[in-house]
This record gives structure tokens, C-alpha cells and sequence, in this order.
């Protein structure tokens, strides 16, 4: 778990680099990395272009399928409630995110993880892997910002 995070944790930082907000992503199928995504809603002035997303979407075009049945997904930062309709509609398996959003005091992701209205249910686990490096990440980032 912790190599996978790693992968995640380098795709933050490369985001960092690039004046993103430093959130990272992989995709795991049968324990080998398939993709990889990080944060580009600056570079392409795109909302929907979070990490998870971008790993999301070049899963699909690599298993040329939607259905990631068979994958979890590795993710520096709790998802927002976009990234994870998009994990529970891909039927990825289960979702390791590093740290907590701060703001998320309102269990918003267990409420949408957890609605009656989705057929597939994908777990959502907070793992605390690297949790102090993509927290303190995130971190400098927004200090910088100020």
C-alpha cells in the first residue's frame, strides 16, 4: 500500500511544481500500476480535471472499459464528493486516500459512499499512509498562495 501512495504522493508533488493544487492519483489493477493522474484545473482551466479523474479516465481508455471493477484507487487527499461519484461509477473496488480532508467534518463522503440510489458500493478507506507528507504538501502550498 505505502509504494502505491508513494506514486500518488510523487504525482502531488509534480502538480506542486507546476503551481497545481498538490493532489495525486493511481490506479491499481491486479497490484501493478495501470494510471496515474494529478491536479491540471490551472493548466486547462478545466473543473472536472482532479487527479482522480484524469487516473480514472486513463484507466478506462487502458482497460477499454468503464467498469474498474477489479481496481482501487490510491489518492493523496479524501475525494470530493465529484471524485467519488466518479470511483463509485467506475465500480472501483476501493478507494486509500492518505489524509482528511480538513473541512470534512460532515461525513459527506460516508453519506454519498453509503446512498441508497447507487448500485455499486466502493469502500472508502482513510488509510493514514504518508498522511503527514501530503498533508504538509498541501500545506505549503496554500501558505505559498497567502
Amino acid at each position: 500500500m505505502k509504494d502505491f501512495m508513494t506514486i500518488a504522493l510523487e504525482e502531488a508533488k509534480k502538480a506542486y511544481e507546476k503551481g497545481e493544487v498538490p493532489i495525486g492519483a493511481v490506479v491499481v489493477c491486479d497490484g501493478k500500476v495501470i494510471s496515474r493522474g494529478q491536479n491540471k484545473r490551472q493548466r486547462t482551466q478545466n473543473a472536472i480535471h482532479h487527479a482522480e479523474i484524469i487516473a480514472i479516465d486513463k484507466a478506462c481508455r487502458k482497460l477499454k472499459s468503464w467498469r474498474l471493477e477489479n481496481c482501487d484507487l490510491y489518492v493523496t487527499l479524501e475525494p470530493c464528493p465529484m471524485c467519488a461519484g466518479a470511483a463509485i461509477n467506475a465500480r472501483i473496488k476501493n478507494v486509500y486516500f492518505a489524509c482528511k480532508e480538513k473541512t470534512s467534518n460532515d461525513n459527506l463522503l460516508e453519506q454519498i459512499s453509503k446512498s441508497d440510489r447507487l448500485n455499486h458500493k466502493t469502500n472508502f478507506v482513510h488509510v493514514g499512509t504518508l498522511e503527514e507528507e501530503c498533508s504538509s504538501l498541501l500545506t505549503n502550498f496554500f501558505k505559498s498562495k497567502r
